[in-house]
Protein backbone atom coordinates (compact mmCIF):
# COMPACT_ATOMS: atom_id res chain seq x y z
CA UNK A 1 0.00 0.00 0.00
CA UNK A 2 2.89 2.48 0.73
CA UNK A 3 4.15 1.91 -2.82
CA UNK A 4 1.18 3.09 -4.59
CA UNK A 5 0.38 5.86 -1.52
CA UNK A 6 3.82 6.87 -2.98
CA UNK A 7 3.06 6.50 -6.74
CA UNK A 8 -0.37 8.34 -6.31
CA UNK A 9 2.14 11.39 -4.22
CA UNK A 10 4.28 11.70 -7.02
CA UNK A 11 1.26 12.27 -9.66
CA UNK A 12 1.42 16.13 -10.41
CA UNK A 13 -0.94 18.26 -8.46
CA UNK A 14 -3.63 19.28 -11.09
CA UNK A 15 -3.86 15.41 -12.46
CA UNK A 16 -3.48 13.88 -9.17
CA UNK A 17 -7.03 15.32 -8.44
CA UNK A 18 -8.36 14.84 -11.79
CA UNK A 19 -7.48 11.27 -11.88
CA UNK A 20 -8.54 10.81 -8.61
CA UNK A 21 -11.76 12.44 -9.37
CA UNK A 22 -12.03 10.15 -12.29
CA UNK A 23 -11.73 6.70 -10.05
CA UNK A 24 -14.29 8.17 -7.25
CA UNK A 25 -17.05 8.97 -8.72
CA UNK A 26 -17.42 6.22 -11.14
CA UNK A 27 -17.08 3.71 -7.84
CA UNK A 28 -19.58 6.15 -5.97
CA UNK A 29 -21.43 5.43 -8.90
CA UNK A 30 -21.45 1.78 -9.55
CA UNK A 31 -21.50 1.00 -5.49
CA UNK A 32 -24.69 2.39 -5.84
CA UNK A 33 -23.80 5.36 -2.81
CA UNK A 34 -25.38 8.05 -5.68
CA UNK A 35 -27.31 6.95 -8.58
CA UNK A 36 -25.97 7.70 -12.09
CA UNK A 37 -28.94 9.65 -13.32
CA UNK A 38 -27.92 12.14 -11.10
CA UNK A 39 -24.23 12.36 -12.14
CA UNK A 40 -24.55 12.45 -16.27
CA UNK A 41 -25.09 15.63 -18.12
CA UNK A 42 -29.17 16.53 -18.76
CA UNK A 43 -30.05 19.34 -19.87
CA UNK A 44 -33.23 19.81 -18.94
CA UNK A 45 -31.95 19.21 -15.26
CA UNK A 46 -28.91 21.27 -15.62
CA UNK A 47 -30.66 24.40 -16.86
CA UNK A 48 -34.65 24.64 -15.74
CA UNK A 49 -33.65 22.44 -12.50
CA UNK A 50 -29.94 24.09 -11.58
CA UNK A 51 -28.72 21.46 -10.66
CA UNK A 52 -25.35 22.45 -11.37
CA UNK A 53 -23.19 20.15 -10.12
CA UNK A 54 -23.74 17.75 -13.62
CA UNK A 55 -20.94 19.44 -15.77
CA UNK A 56 -19.06 18.31 -13.73
CA UNK A 57 -19.87 15.11 -12.26
CA UNK A 58 -20.62 14.18 -16.08
CA UNK A 59 -16.95 15.13 -16.39
CA UNK A 60 -16.12 12.69 -14.06
CA UNK A 61 -18.20 9.71 -14.06
CA UNK A 62 -18.34 7.15 -16.60
CA UNK A 63 -20.57 3.52 -16.50
CA UNK A 64 -18.27 0.83 -15.80
CA UNK A 65 -19.37 -2.48 -16.50
CA UNK A 66 -18.83 -5.97 -17.88
CA UNK A 67 -18.65 -3.83 -21.50
CA UNK A 68 -17.53 -0.83 -20.90
CA UNK A 69 -14.60 -1.59 -18.00
CA UNK A 70 -11.40 -1.81 -20.84
CA UNK A 71 -12.51 1.33 -22.36
CA UNK A 72 -13.01 3.31 -19.32
CA UNK A 73 -9.40 1.96 -18.30
CA UNK A 74 -7.65 3.23 -21.43
CA UNK A 75 -9.11 6.53 -20.89
CA UNK A 76 -7.94 6.50 -17.44
CA UNK A 77 -4.73 5.69 -18.55
CA UNK A 78 -4.39 8.13 -21.17
CA UNK A 79 -5.48 10.90 -18.45
CA UNK A 80 -2.89 9.86 -16.40
CA UNK A 81 0.03 9.63 -18.92
CA UNK A 82 -0.75 12.45 -21.21
CA UNK A 83 -1.95 15.35 -18.56
CA UNK A 84 1.44 14.50 -16.12
CA UNK A 85 3.46 14.95 -19.55
CA UNK A 86 1.90 18.54 -20.14
CA UNK A 87 1.67 19.57 -16.36
CA UNK A 88 5.28 18.40 -16.17
CA UNK A 89 6.73 19.30 -19.85
CA UNK A 90 5.15 22.33 -21.87
CA UNK A 91 3.59 23.54 -17.92
CA UNK A 92 5.93 22.81 -15.85
CA UNK A 93 6.00 25.37 -13.17
CA UNK A 94 3.09 27.14 -14.52
CA UNK A 95 0.05 25.42 -12.56
CA UNK A 96 -2.36 28.80 -13.51
CA UNK A 97 -1.85 28.55 -17.36
CA UNK A 98 -2.77 24.04 -17.12
CA UNK A 99 -5.59 24.81 -15.07
CA UNK A 100 -7.14 27.63 -17.95
CA UNK A 101 -6.07 24.85 -20.81
CA UNK A 102 -8.34 22.47 -18.60
CA UNK A 103 -11.30 24.92 -17.92
CA UNK A 104 -11.57 26.11 -21.67
CA UNK A 105 -11.99 22.65 -23.21
CA UNK A 106 -14.13 21.80 -20.61
CA UNK A 107 -16.37 24.69 -21.01
CA UNK A 108 -15.96 23.74 -24.65
CA UNK A 109 -17.17 20.49 -24.18
CA UNK A 110 -20.12 21.24 -21.63
CA UNK A 111 -21.47 23.71 -24.44
CA UNK A 112 -21.31 21.31 -27.11
CA UNK A 113 -22.79 18.35 -24.70
CA UNK A 114 -25.68 20.82 -23.83
CA UNK A 115 -26.69 21.31 -27.05
CA UNK A 116 -25.85 17.48 -28.48
CA UNK A 117 -27.71 16.13 -25.71
CA UNK A 118 -24.32 14.30 -24.21
CA UNK A 119 -24.92 12.94 -20.92
CA UNK A 120 -21.26 11.65 -20.81
CA UNK A 121 -18.01 13.95 -20.91
CA UNK A 122 -14.70 12.13 -19.64
CA UNK A 123 -13.43 11.31 -23.06
CA UNK A 124 -13.65 14.16 -25.15
CA UNK A 125 -12.02 16.39 -22.35
CA UNK A 126 -9.05 13.35 -22.02
CA UNK A 127 -8.48 13.54 -26.20
CA UNK A 128 -8.29 17.48 -25.95
CA UNK A 129 -5.60 16.99 -23.52
CA UNK A 130 -4.05 14.23 -25.58
CA UNK A 131 -4.57 16.14 -28.53
CA UNK A 132 -2.60 19.81 -27.11
CA UNK A 133 0.18 17.22 -26.35
CA UNK A 134 0.50 15.60 -29.88
CA UNK A 135 0.47 19.15 -31.56
CA UNK A 136 3.31 20.18 -28.85
CA UNK A 137 5.09 17.41 -29.52
CA UNK A 138 3.93 16.73 -33.35
CA UNK A 139 7.35 15.31 -34.37
CA UNK A 140 8.12 13.18 -31.75
CA UNK A 141 8.03 9.20 -32.59
CA UNK A 142 5.55 7.35 -30.78
CA UNK A 143 4.50 3.95 -30.31
CA UNK A 144 1.42 2.43 -30.16
CA UNK A 145 0.09 -1.39 -29.98
CA UNK A 146 2.01 -4.36 -31.78
CA UNK A 147 5.04 -1.86 -32.32
CA UNK A 148 3.56 0.47 -34.93
CA UNK A 149 5.04 3.96 -34.37
CA UNK A 150 5.17 7.06 -36.10
CA UNK A 151 4.66 10.86 -35.39
CA UNK A 152 2.91 12.01 -32.44
CA UNK A 153 0.72 14.28 -34.30
CA UNK A 154 -1.28 11.61 -35.67
CA UNK A 155 -2.03 10.10 -32.24
CA UNK A 156 -5.17 11.45 -31.12
CA UNK A 157 -6.51 10.26 -34.76
CA UNK A 158 -4.88 6.44 -34.15
CA UNK A 159 -6.27 6.51 -31.00
CA UNK A 160 -9.86 7.55 -32.20
CA UNK A 161 -9.97 4.99 -34.57
CA UNK A 162 -9.11 2.16 -31.77
CA UNK A 163 -11.96 3.70 -29.19
CA UNK A 164 -14.45 3.14 -31.74
CA UNK A 165 -12.95 -0.49 -32.22
CA UNK A 166 -12.93 -1.35 -28.82
CA UNK A 167 -16.30 0.23 -28.18
CA UNK A 168 -16.33 3.73 -27.74
CA UNK A 169 -17.43 6.64 -29.93
CA UNK A 170 -16.29 8.38 -32.77
CA UNK A 171 -18.28 11.45 -31.70
CA UNK A 172 -16.83 11.68 -28.43
CA UNK A 173 -13.37 11.89 -29.38
CA UNK A 174 -13.76 13.58 -32.50
CA UNK A 175 -15.45 16.40 -30.32
CA UNK A 176 -11.76 16.37 -27.96
CA UNK A 177 -9.78 16.30 -30.94
CA UNK A 178 -11.74 19.32 -31.90
CA UNK A 179 -11.63 21.29 -28.97
CA UNK A 180 -8.28 20.70 -28.43
CA UNK A 181 -7.73 21.92 -31.66
CA UNK A 182 -9.32 24.91 -31.07
CA UNK A 183 -6.95 25.67 -27.94
CA UNK A 184 -4.04 24.69 -29.70
CA UNK A 185 -5.33 27.21 -32.72
CA UNK A 186 -6.06 30.13 -30.72
CA UNK A 187 -3.46 30.38 -27.73
CA UNK A 188 -0.48 29.00 -30.40
CA UNK A 189 -0.57 28.44 -33.89
CA UNK A 190 -2.47 31.75 -34.57
CA UNK A 191 -0.63 34.52 -32.57
CA UNK A 192 2.69 32.78 -32.83
CA UNK A 193 2.75 31.33 -36.45
CA UNK A 194 0.43 33.31 -37.90
CA UNK A 195 0.63 36.74 -36.50
CA UNK A 196 -2.41 37.42 -35.07
CA UNK A 197 -3.98 38.63 -31.71
CA UNK A 198 -3.70 36.25 -28.77
CA UNK A 199 -7.70 35.21 -28.13
CA UNK A 200 -6.70 33.35 -24.68
CA UNK A 201 -5.01 34.62 -22.06
CA UNK A 202 -4.87 33.25 -18.75
CA UNK A 203 -7.12 35.55 -15.85
CA UNK A 204 -4.88 36.85 -13.48
CA UNK A 205 -7.11 35.15 -10.81
CA UNK A 206 -5.48 32.41 -11.65
CA UNK A 207 -1.95 33.13 -11.13
CA UNK A 208 -2.83 34.65 -7.49
CA UNK A 209 -4.11 31.22 -6.46
CA UNK A 210 -2.01 29.02 -8.78
CA UNK A 211 1.77 31.24 -8.71
CA UNK A 212 4.31 29.84 -11.38
CA UNK A 213 7.02 28.19 -9.79
CA UNK A 214 10.43 28.62 -10.67
CA UNK A 215 11.94 26.54 -13.83
CA UNK A 216 9.08 26.74 -15.69
CA UNK A 217 9.14 27.14 -19.16
CA UNK A 218 9.90 31.14 -20.27
CA UNK A 219 7.45 33.24 -22.02
CA UNK A 220 4.78 30.13 -22.03
CA UNK A 221 1.36 30.97 -23.78
CA UNK A 222 2.41 34.54 -24.56
CA UNK A 223 2.57 35.19 -28.48
CA UNK A 224 5.62 37.51 -29.61
CA UNK A 225 4.85 40.95 -30.16
CA UNK A 226 5.18 40.94 -33.77
CA UNK A 227 5.74 37.90 -36.28
CA UNK A 228 7.30 38.56 -39.54
CA UNK A 229 5.86 36.46 -42.43
CA UNK A 230 7.92 32.62 -42.43
CA UNK A 231 8.97 33.02 -45.64
CA UNK A 232 10.92 36.23 -44.53
CA UNK A 233 12.43 34.06 -41.61
CA UNK A 234 13.77 31.17 -43.42
CA UNK A 235 14.35 32.32 -46.78
CA UNK A 236 11.45 30.56 -48.50
CA UNK A 237 13.04 27.48 -47.77
CA UNK A 238 11.53 24.53 -46.49
CA UNK A 239 8.03 25.36 -47.58
CA UNK A 240 8.08 27.77 -44.40
CA UNK A 241 6.93 25.10 -42.31
CA UNK A 242 7.36 24.99 -38.15
CA UNK A 243 8.27 22.38 -36.58
CA UNK A 244 5.61 22.24 -33.76
CA UNK A 245 6.69 21.08 -30.67
CA UNK A 246 10.38 21.75 -30.58
CA UNK A 247 10.42 24.10 -27.82
CA UNK A 248 8.10 21.79 -25.79
CA UNK A 249 9.60 18.78 -26.92
CA UNK A 250 8.94 15.99 -23.52
CA UNK A 251 11.75 13.09 -23.07
CA UNK A 252 11.37 10.15 -25.75
CA UNK A 253 9.17 7.38 -25.49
Amino acid sequence: MSDIGDWFKSIPFITRYWFAGSIIVPLIGKLGLVSPVYLVLWPDYFLHKFQIWRPITSTLYFPVGPGTGFLYLVNLYFLYQYSTRLETGAFDGRPADYIFMLLFNWICIVITGLIMDMQLLMIPLIMSVLYVWAQLNRDMIVSFWFGTRFKACYLPWVILGFNYIIGGSIVNELIGNLVGHLYFFLMFKYPMDLGGRAFLSTPQFLYRFFPSRRGGVSGFGVPPPSRRPVAQDQGGAGGGRHNWGQGFRLGDE
